[in-house]
């Protein structure tokens, strides 16, 4: 049952994901058609001439140019609600202060206050923290040597992580997937520019050096927008992958001191 409603969660997701992207492409569309392609952007309101402005130019990037600006608004959309997914992730209060406010009550075996700490947090890190420690008073009751005790909390807070994880990387790879792509399709767009600027120089017959320029200066534009959407999907991904592994830590950094609690508990009984 559970994991016909994962299923159905994971599809539900990835159909909204495809939305998003149709749509942002789609908002490319509409911005390299009616805004970049605004005839007050040209000279004579004509938009096949010269450009007056940058809006103009990168218009004759050509049929790219959308796709690019779409795949750009896909890395800022995927980013805002990554933002918003790991920040509530984190919880209520800021990570560090209640990871202090947390060790500090498992050092002192107040394992209840801790658990009335995980609560008031929420989160993955709080849920993931609170089922070790669930665990943990589980243990105690049973009268779990030491090391049997590390191997089921470790256990029960893996199982817990690896719950709370693919919510966490969900739509990561769309991000990481932007990084080559923005390039990728910067140097498609170029190539087309060239060809086409290159197949008209050869129809015309003669060198034009001014047309050949302006065709070069146009394809580039491509290249352009690439690198840009790349250089924004890098340093998204990279951001928020910093972030998830601080949360993992925070969560791995709990595990050790609420064994090395038990241990300290095992080892006083023995006294």
């Amino acid at each position: 049952m559970a994991n016909v409603k994962k299923e159905n969660t994971s599809n539900g997701g990835g159909m909204v994901s495809g939305m998003i992207i149709l749509a942002c492409i789609g908002v490319g569309v509409l911005i390299w058609k009616f805004i970049m392609g605004n005839p007050a952007n040209f000279e004579g309101g004509n938009p096949d001439g010269i450009p007056l402005n940058t809006l103009g130019q990168v218009y004759h990037g050509g049929a790219v140019v959308p796709v690019l600006l779409g795949m750009l608004l896909m890395v800022f959309v995927f980013s805002i609600e990554r933002f918003f997914v790991i920040s509530k992730a984190a919880g209520k209060t800021k990570l560090d202060t209640f990871m202090t406010k947390i060790q500090a009550s498992i050092k002192q075996g107040e394992i209840d206050e801790a658990i009335a700490s995980c609560d008031k947090q929420q989160g993955s890190v709080a849920n993931a923290i609170k089922s070790a420690l669930v665990k943990y008073q589980a243990v105690k009751k049973e009268g779990f040597n030491s090391e049997e005790a590390a191997e089921t909390i470790h256990k029960e807070i893996e199982e817990a992580t690896s719950l709370e994880m693919p919510m966490l990387q969900k739509n990561m790879t769309i991000i990481s997937s932007l990084v080559s792509l923005g390039t990728l399709v910067g140097l498609l767009g170029t190539v087309a520019g060239m060809i086409k600027a290159f197949g008209a120089l050869a129809a015309a017959g003669t060198p034009d050096q001014a047309a050949l320029a302006a065709g070069i200066s146009e394809a580039l534009i491509n290249t352009a927008t690439g690198i840009g959407t790349s250089a924004v999907a890098i340093i998204s991904y990279n951001f928020f992958t910093s972030k998830i592994d601080d949360l993992t830590y925070s969560i791995d950094e709990a595990a050790v001191s609420i064994v090395n609690t038990y241990r300290r508990f095992r080892g006083s009984l023995k006294q």
